[in-house]
């Protein structure tokens, strides 16, 4: 259960995780509780508007400590990552992000004593020699992007600080990620986010990846869900402090078209794979999430006719909401 009166820090607040989950938590523990922080301010209103704000580089280490020492922090959410697409495009820089801020968030909790750090990997861990069907929880692992390196790096590292220093952090394998509030950020599974806007605009879509790619995808609300069911847990319950597989769904691009098509018959899309087929076709296809559901009883609520109907529904409704603003 949620303790009302913990300060929460959300690093990386204005990204597409960052910006949802940072509502939810300041649902839960009030809005002043949960400090928002990010390198750029946050557009959404809601956001912006329902707590407090921080401009923040998590590679700078005296912001991270003035900012720890003003609210005194039980928990930190630590989001800010450069993707797996992205990072491709500049690894060290993506290295270096993505580790080194890690750190200082680690090194941080150690030094002010915060209770509880969470910390998102990805299926991304994986790679060509992973097996891509019902992936275990413990399996080879040789990631290929530096996105997956860094984070199969990462896992290690917040396995090592609750190992050596009883520090509490806590990981989750995430899929795909889709939602309607938030764009996406520059990850191979963006495509099944960006589909349901160019659907509604009654354009053809054309897809990076080729038809019968099937990846492990998750809706938001699923996400954010086990996010705090995980961080609710009590500690004697998170028996996996790497991170841990979660689950929902996994479909190709074909079979979202499909289900968009239920909705909007006329719908249409085209493909044209680029250079994220191959980290696509690296990645798991489907996972086995026993673990968090025996743990600290993981269960999904969406399947992708659930997510289709939703995210149209939720996506139409903020288009006339800006057409009437």
């Amino acid at each position: 259960m949620a303790n009302t009166s913990d300060t929460v820090l959300v690093i990386g607040a204005c990204g597409q995780l960052g910006s949802e989950l940072t509502l939810e938590l300041r649902n839960l523990y009030g809005g002043s509780n949960v400090v928002a922080a990010d390198i750029s301010a946050p557009k959404q209103a809601d956001l912006r508007d329902s707590g407090p704000f921080e401009k923040v580089d998590v590679l700078d280490t005296k912001v991270l400590a003035d900012l720890a020492a003003k609210y005194k922090f039980k928990q930190i959410y630590h989001l800010a990552a450069v993707l797996s697409a992205t990072g491709e495009k500049n690894p060290k820089f993506a290295w270096k992000l993505n580790m080194d801020g890690l750190f200082n968030v680690l090194d941080l909790a150690l030094e002010q004593k915060v209770e509880k750090v969470y910390w998102p990997s990805s299926i991304a861990v994986f790679g060509p020699s992973t097996p891509r069907q019902n992936t275990p929880q413990h399996t080879i692992m040789d990631p290929n992007t530096v996105y997956g390196i860094s984070k199969q790096a990462g896992e290690r590292w917040c396995e090592y600080y609750f190992q050596k220093y009883g520090l509490d952090v806590r990981s989750l394998r995430y899929p795909g990620l889709i939602g309607y509030k938030a764009l996406p950020g520059g990850g191979t599974t963006d495509y099944a986010v960006d589909i349901y806007h160019k659907a509604l605009e009654g354009e053809t879509f054309e897809c990076f990846l080729s038809g019968n790619t099937y990846l492990p995808m998750m809706y938001m609300p699923d996400a954010i869900k086990a996010t705090l069911d995980l961080m609710h847990a009590p500690a004697e319950q998170v028996k996996v402090r790497d991170s841990y597989n979660l689950s929902a769904m996994s479909f190709s691009p074909e079979e979202i078209t499909a289900s968009i098509q239920k909705h909007l018959p006329d719908f249409k899309i085209t493909y044209k794979p680029d250079s994220r087929q191959q980290i696509a076709d690296s990645w798991p296809q489907s996972i086995d999430d026993s673990a968090a559901q025996q743990d600290w009883g993981w269960k999904p609520a969406y399947d992708l006719d659930a997510m289709t109907a939703d995210m149209l529904l939720n996506l139409k409704k903020m288009k006339e909401e800006q057409t009437l603003a």
